[in-house]
């Protein structure tokens, strides 16, 4: 019979060793990788993000266990794989005119008396004072970004299909950030991430530093304003 062919034979036990060499390859990789992500991690800097970032793609979910297997908390984790794409990001970002990005503001930096109404492009931030948005806002549009304050993320696919924006900052909680990342890695969307300083739903705080060192990338430091005068520990 066919299946008892000693050149079926030779062919399956062929396959077997093949697919036993791939498996052991992978596993001896993605170790690696936890290894440059841990390495990364302690010393701050990052070790091969071009080689780094592909594989996480396809093996993201394996890595993440062995990470977590040597001590990586999955916190600092989710914060590298927001730097690498923040990295891998920032010379296209860079090339992009500023009229032509958007930064998405979570309404959870507003303050908890926050008289704003909700509109189809969001919250419309009246200038309080209550909170940080005030201050920070009008220097954003002074960049030429389009600024929006959602509650939920299909405001951020909602504005982008109405604004056409050719690149993106993202403020947020290290998930929100990170899906969003992921989001716009899938529609081919230049986005980069900023991660609020304080976690919660309400009146949670970003560093503004932090963000306007985002937003002024590839921008002549010239035309810069002053970043905004507001203190992002204030409401800690």
């Amino acid at each position: 019979m066919f299946f008892e062919d000693e050149i079926w034979n030779r062919l399956m036990i062929l396959l077997g060793e093949v697919t036993l060499f791939v498996a052991l390859f992978l596993i001896f990789i993605s170790i690696v990788m936890a290894i440059l992500i841990g390495t990364s991690i302690r010393s701050g800097r990052l070790f091969f993000p071009a080689l780094l970032r592909p594989f996480l793609v396809l093996m993201e979910g394996f890595v993440k266990s062995i990470c977590t297997l040597i001590g990586i908390e999955p916190g600092e984790l989710l914060r590298f794989l927001i730097r690498l794409d923040n990295r891998m990001n920032t010379q296209a970002f860079a090339a992009i005119p500023p009229n032509e990005r958007a930064v998405f503001l979570p309404q959870c930096l507003r303050s908890a008396q926050c008289p704003a109404h909700l509109t189809p492009e969001g919250l419309a931030c009246v200038g309080c004072g209550r909170c940080e948005l005030g201050a920070g806002i009008p220097k954003m549009k002074a960049l030429g970004y389009h600024v929006f304050i959602i509650p939920g993320s299909t405001f951020i696919k909602r504005m982008v299909q109405q604004y056409h924006p050719k690149g993106i900052i993202g403020v947020g909680c290290l998930m929100e950030v990170k899906e969003g990342l992921e989001m716009c890695n899938r529609i081919g969307l230049v986005a980069m991430g900023v991660v609020t300083a304080k976690d919660g739903c309400v009146e949670t705080i970003v560093d503004w530093h932090d963000l306007f060192d985002v937003a002024t990338i590839g921008i002549d430091p010239s035309s810069v304003a002053d970043y905004p005068d507001v203190s992002p520990h204030k409401s800690a």
